[in-house]
Order: structure tokens, then C-alpha cells, then sequence
């Protein structure tokens, strides 16, 4: 039956008109243009929104990074010139203490004052029991922490002493009181049986032993202090070879292992003190001319700082040569100025220093960050330096004055060079790339070094491309373009899916299942690797000679699910004989093998396992992209090329995949920066080793993993704080870069081949 206006129609009726002018019709509209106005307008405030919440977030992480590049600071206060200082005789000595309200000063005559900080006035006097007329002739202390000091005196003995603070609240009023402690006894210890002055002498305490040397410019003499039974601290002289040549400072490292005399111009012997032997003798400076004008131990006493009369300063420590030998290995060198370096004062807690020279140039340094904070005039010539235990304070006494400075100096230890080049640390033989940030003895020294977290993340991103890339985009190409309609409604649905599994169930599973099955399963695992390809061409092989009613039994499109159980076969087979072909090639033990036949390291949680875990995470995105941009390719393009006489294998490489391919491309990248920015997998499937090696049995760490594991322990504002805020600077900068580029090739590639 016919509608009306079908009626009208083959009747000849006019039909009526339709107003598109009605009220109701201009308020639809009115309605859909404001509607398309406020769509639009949504669009554009969040796009705009998208826009500045990332550059509030690369301006917030630069915020908190651009401290650490800062150099130092120094703010002078008002010299201090107290009444007592016309008549207290010739410094050898002047320090700080912890919260710089007390200083100490130690005369020739052996006088002890400890005095304010903040207006000069003295808070206590000790008199020192060295004999009457003799007068102090050299002075050391041992490491930070302890209060030691040892006095070389005029007629060849020594005193120690160890100075302390003690924090008092009377009447809620804080006060700090200074004491002096005689921990060996007052008695004074016998270096030279001469009675010549001890012009240089050196400590270093332990728990239960003590180890003097000391010289008068000729002969080498050295003593160990062990108690007896009845708690006297017995001394027991250590026979050295001798000297040929006049000693300027005498140093004895923590472990009482070297004894280290710089003496003649420019040279440095080493003594083996449990050997009781010269290790050898070590030119400093270079030049004939060169000569070392001060000296002194950075923090934990491995290293010797090295100043010159060129304004140079040096640093040495022992290291091992080839053979296996120690020596005296120079390590790197700053510059302060022009003018001979008259003083350096080690940090009690950080690998730094400050030196001042022979013009009042003071500088301030970082050792292991090759790093020159600060170098500016403070004062018109050299004076007794003292550097506070927490390196924020600097006192220095020239021609009776006390001049003060506070010293700003948060973050030395980082540099380019620190972060990204191979640096040479204490107890190391070679400059290497370390991360270390913590460590569980005192002696620690933080290695922040970005390089191998940078190459980590790098490495789990290849392997996770290694095996998704390929997999991925094939199996989107084929779904795309051979597959038949009906299978490819089911399978792609089920592969985004996998998409959906959140990436720390995939790390809990890769870590407490994959991991240990890959490594009791590794021949099946690469002989699966191995033969699947094999198997699947193989199969293609034995299906093409099939007679061709069978093959067109099976619906076109569909030949793809006959796949299925030949993976399986093979799969089961291959995990099946793994025990047998681990016993019959590998000695049934495949990481021995390794290790010994290839030297190849093998951890449980290695980039292996990263590879498959991270490649099934990144597989879906990578796969719904590039099969969108395939299918999305015109059908007339296809047709047109299969008309034109080619093959469906040509029409895809020719035609297709050039014109999907800016899709594609985009798929990978995007993939790409999953792996790249991925956390939980690589940080629970990785072993989290900070090491720079390919090896693909080996683990590693990677930025966005290292700043989950730390982040939560950093101190805020801590030099360890900004670094892991950097390594998220880098991770955002690297995918912002490669995100630019790859929009740059897609552009090029959308624009080369848009006209197919």
C-alpha cells in the first residue's frame, strides 16, 4: 500500500511544500549553531589546557633541576678583631664547630681558646700540658668526626688531644660547651730520641690503635699506640726505610695501610705501612721547576689534594695497574688562579674542598664532579683557614683580624660531567658510569650518574620493539587486508583487549613466573624462537602443494586459524625437549655455559623477560593503530592496482603499506614511548641493575623505574631529590623529541604519498 505523498505522486497532485522557516526549525538552528559553537569552543579550551599543563610541567621539573647547576655563593660578614687575639700568640690551628656558634684556636704556645663566633668574645681557655718554653711545631687531625689532634712540638714529642661540644639548655637558653680530652693520656708520646722539632706530623686513630708518624725534615719516624692489659697506650716504633730528601706534609690514610710523604720539590713516596716497605715514588707536578707549596686529605682520607705554586691543585689516590699492582694514580686537577696556593681545607662530609692562595683568591670545589663552584678575592693576603664540619661557614685569621663568611653551597656533587661521562671514583681503578645513590657505611660517597638509567631505558625499549614491531604491524597487515571480515571482527577486539591488563599484574606475573620459567627452560625458549618461523613457512609450504579442493574447503580469509595449532605444536615441543637439549649440548646447565663459553652474565630477571613481558604490553597499541591506518586505505586504490594486472602481494607493498604508512610510523612511535615511559614492568621484572651491557641476559634500570623506587626515600631539596626530578626532565624531553620527530616523518611521509 502506498503512503500519501507516493499517492500524490503518481496521481500528478502537487505536493506541499515543506517551510524550513518555521519558529520551531530557526530554534533547531539557532540550537545546533550554539551547540557547534560551544563544541568548538571545548575543543579548543582543552587543547589549550593539554598544552599548558605540559609546559607547566616542563617548567615546574625544570624549577626544581636549575638549582643543581647553581654554583656557590660566598656573603661576607664583619671581620672580628677581639682584644684578646693582640696577645694569643701564632695560630697553628683554627676550626668550627657543628653549628658554627664556637670556634677553636690553637697557639704555638699551647694555648686552646674557644671563642664566639658572632662577637669574638672567649668562652673558655685551656692550657695545654706541653713543658714550659717548648713550643708547637706542627699540627694534624685526624678524619672528621672524631675531635683528634695531634701536636708535633718543639723537642720531639707529640700530644693528642680531642676537643668536643657539648649542647646545654640552662634555663631553656641553648649553650654550647666546648671541652678538651686527653683520650691516650696526658702523657706526651716520644718521636725524635734527638729531641729535634717535629716538623710534620700525622694521626690516624682507630678503636684500637693509633698510628704516629712524624719527621723533623730528615728522618722518617713512626709509631704505633696500642693498649696494654692495664689500659696504657704503649707505643711501638715502625722501622721505614729513610728519606733522601726534605718532607713538606706527611699523611696516614683511615685503614693504616699508606703513609704517604710529599718531600724534595715536587714528590710523593708511598709506604706500605703493614709491609713496612716503599710502595714507590711519584712526581706531582710537572715542569722542573713545579713545586707543592700545601697538601691536604679529602673526607674518608683515600685521596690527597695537591696544590701548586701555579695555582693548580691536584688530586691522587691509589688505584691498581694492570698487573695488579697499587700506585699513585693522578686523577684530576682544578685551578684556582695564578698565585701559589697557601691552604685547603678538606669537607668533614662531602668529597669537596675550599683552597685559598697566596693572594686571599678563595676557592671552592667538588673533587669527584671535576667542579669549580666558586673562586673570588675574600681577603688581601693568605691567613690560618678553617671550614665548618657542615662546609656553610669559613673563618680566616690574617694580621689579627677574624674574617667570616657564609658559604651557600647545596648541591656541588652535580655536574654534566658527574651525570652523563665516566667518572673516576675513590676505591675504582677505571673512571666508570655508576648510579649509587645510597649505600650502608659512612665512608659512601653518592654516584648520580644519569648515563646508565638513560642506556637501561633505551635497552628495555628495543628489546620490548624487538619483539612487539614486528608482530604487531604484521599481524595488522594481515588482519587488515587479508583477513576475512568475520574473523577480523573477533580477532581484533580480543587482541585491544590485551590492552586493557594493567602493566602491574604483567610485571607480577613476568616477575614471579616468567622469569624464573624462562630460566629453567632457556634452550626450549630460544629453539622456540628458532623454529617457529621455520614451522609457520614450513606449513605454508606443505599447504600450498595441498590438493586444491581441500584448500578451497577452508573460506578465504579464514586460512590464518589453521596457524593455531601448529604454533601450539610447536610451542609444547620445543619447552618439551628443552631439559634434553640443555644436557646434550649445554653440560645440562645452559648458564654455565654461558658464563664460562661466551662470557655472558645471566640474571633471573634480564632484558629477556622485560622483552616479552613490555612487548606484550606494547603489542595492542601498536596493532590498533597500524591496522586502522591498512584498513583505512581506500578500497578503490586496491582495486584499481589489482585491475592494473598486480598481484595482492604487490598491490600491499607497493600500494598499501606506502599509503598507511605515516599510520604506521605513528603506531611505532607511539609504541615506542609506552616502552620507553613504561614503570611497573621493568621495575619488577628487571632485577633494577643499574649497568650500561647489551647482553640480553642481563638486567638493567631504567628513569622511570628508578624515580618510582626512590623518589618515596629522597630527602626534599636534597641533591638526590633534584636528580630524580632531572631523570624525569629527560624522560620528558626524550619523548617530546621523539614524538616531534616522528610527527616530522609522518608530515614528509603523509605528503610524499598522499597523491597514490
Amino acid at each position: 500500500m502506498k503512503d500519501p505523498a507516493s499517492r500524490k505522486i503518481a496521481s500528478g497532485m502537487p505536493l506541499a511544500r515543506i517551510d524550513f522557516h518555521t519558529p520551531a526549525m530557526q530554534r533547531h538552528r539557532r540550537v545546533r549553531a550554539l551547540v557547534d559553537r560551544l563544541t568548538q569552543g571545548y575543543v579548543w579550551v582543552g587543547g589549550l589546557a593539554v598544552l599548558a599543563a605540559i609546559t607547566l610541567i616542563f617548567f615546574y621539573l625544570a624549577y626544581v633541576v636549575a638549582p643543581l647547576f647553581q654554583g656557590a655563593s660566598l656573603t661576607a660578614k664583619a671581620p672580628l678583631s677581639p682584644p684578646w687575639l693582640a696577645d694569643a700568640g701564632q695560630p697553628v690551628l683554627l676550626t668550627l664547630e657543628e653549628q658554627n656558634r664556637l670556634a677553636m684556636r690553637v697557639s704555638a704556645q699551647g694555648e686552646v681558646v674557644f671563642f664566639s663566633t658572632r662577637d669574638g668574645s672567649v668562652v673558655s681557655r685551656v692550657q695545654l700540658p706541653i713543658p714550659a718554653g717548648v713550643t708547637v711545631a706542627s699540627v694534624s687531625q685526624d678524619p672528621p668526626g672524631k675531635g683528634l689532634v695531634a701536636l708535633g712540638l718543639g723537642n720531639g714529642q707529640v700530644l693528642i688531644f680531642r676537643h668536643q661540644y657539648q649542647t646545654l639548655w640552662p634555663d631553656n637558653h641553648k649553650t654550647i660547651a666546648p671541652s678538651v680530652e686527653y683520650p691516650y693520656g696526658r702523657a706526651l708520646f716520644t718521636l725524635n730520641e734527638q729531641g729535634h722539632p717535629v716538623q710534620h706530623v700525622s694521626l690516624s686513630a682507630t678503636d684500637d690503635s693509633v698510628v704516629l708518624a712524624g719527621t723533623d725534615n730528615a728522618t722518617l719516624q713512626v709509631l704505633t699506640l696500642a693498649p696494654d692489659a692495664t689500659g696504657t697506650w704503649v707505643q711501638h716504633p715502625v722501622v721505614l726505610p729513610q728519606l733522601t730528601a726534605s718532607v713538606q706534609a706527611l699523611y696516614i690514610d683511615p685503614r693504616q695501610q699508606w703513609l704517604y710523604v710529599i718531600n724534595g720539590r715536587a714528590y710523593a713516596d708511598v709506604f706500605d705501612l703493614p709491609k713496612r716497605a716503599l710502595n714507590g715514588r711519584y712526581k706531582l707536578l710537572e715542569g722542573a721547576d713545579a713545586r707543592v707549596t700545601a697538601s691536604a686529605q679529602l673526607v674518608g682520607g683515600v685521596s690527597l689534594l695537591v696544590g701548586s705554586d701555579t695555582g693548580t691543585l691536584g688530586q691522587w689516590f691509589m688505584t691498581r695497574d694492570p698487573d695488579g699492582e697499587p700506585r699513585l694514580s693522578h686523577i684530576r686537577d682544578f685551578r684556582l688562579g695564578t698565585a701559589p696556593i697557601a691552604r685547603i681545607r678538606a669537607e668533614q662530609r662531602r668529597k669537596g674542598f675550599i683552597a685559598l692562595d697566596e693572594s686571599g683568591r678563595l676557592g671552592v670545589f667538588h673533587s669527584t664532579a671535576h667542579r669549580t663552584l666558586l673562586a673570588e678575592p675574600v681577603i688581601d693576603s693568605a691567613g690560618l683557614l678553617a671550614l665548618s664540619p657542615r662546609a656553610d661557614r669559613v673563618m680566616i685569621e690574617t694580621q689579627g683580624e677574624l674574617h667570616r663568611f657564609n658559604v651557600h653551597n647545596p648541591h656541588p656533587e652535580v655536574s654534566w660531567s658527574a651525570l652523563w661521562d665516566k667518572v673516576w671514583y675513590e676505591h675504582y681503578n677505571a673512571p666508570e658510569y655508576l648510579w649509587q645513590s645510597t649505600a650502608a657505611n659512612a665512608d659512601f660517597e653518592p654516584k648520580l650518574s644519569l648515563a646508565p638509567l638513560a642506556f637501561g631505558t633505551l635497552k628495555a625499549a628495543f628489546y620490548a620493539m624487538l619483539l612487539a614491531a614486528p608482530l604487531a604491524v604484521a599481524a595488522a597487515v594481515y588482519t587488515a587486508y587479508f583477513m576475512a571480515p568475520g574473523m577480523r571482527r573477533k580477532v581484533k577486539p580480543v587482541i585491544e583487549l590485551m590492552e586493557a591488563m594493567p602493566t602491574v599484574i604483567l610485571g607480577l606475573i613476568a616477575g614471579l613466573v616468567l622469569a624464573p620459567f624462562v630460566e629453567s627452560h632457556l634452550p626450549g625458549l630460544f629453539s622456540l624462537l628458532l623454529v617457529t618461523p621455520l614451522g609457520i613457512l614450513l606449513f605454508g609450504l606443505l599447504w600450498s602443494r595441498m590438493p586444491l579442493r581441500l584448500r578451497l574447503s577452508v573460506p578465504e580469509g579464514w586460512e590464518s586459524a589453521l596457524l593455531i595449532p601448529v604454533i601450539l605444536v610447536i610451542g609444547i615441543s620445543s619447552l618439551t625437549v628443552s631439559p634434553w637439549l640443555e644436557h646434550l649440548l649445554f653440560d645440562g646447565d645452559m648458564r654455565h655455559w654461558l658464563s664460562n663459553a661466551l662470557g655472558l652474565a645471566f640474571d633471573q630477571r634480564n632484558a629477556l623477560v622485560v622483552g616479552f613481558a613490555m612487548g606484550f604490553a606494547v603489542i595492542p597499541t601498536i596493532y590498533s593503530i597500524a591496522e586502522d591506518a591498512v584498513f583505512s586505505v581506500p578500497r578503490s586504490l586496491t582495486f584499481g592496482s589489482l585491475a592494473l594486472g598486480a598481484t595482492p602481494w604487490q598491490t600491499l607493498t607497493r600500494v598499501v603499506l606506502l599509503t598507511a604508512s605515516p599510520g604506521i610510523f605513528s603506531a611505532l612511535m607511539i609504541g615506542m614511548g609506552r616502552a620507553v615511559g613504561e614503570t611497573m614492568i621493568v621495575l619488577m621484572a628487571t632485577g633494577n641493575t643499574p649497568i650500561m651491557d647489551l647482553n640480553l641476559l642481563e638486567g638493567m634500570r631504567t628513569l622511570a623505574a628508578n624515580v618510582a623506587i626512590e623518589m618515596p626515600e629522597s630527602e626534599v631539596g636534597s641533591s638526590h631529590y633534584r636528580v630524580l626530578f632531572l631523570a624525569a626532565l629527560v624522560l620528558l624531553l626524550f619523548t617530546f623529541v621523539m614524538n616531534t620527530v616522528a610527527e616530522l616523518i609522518r608530515q614528509r611521509l603523509r605528503k610524499q604519498y598522499s597523491s597514490l
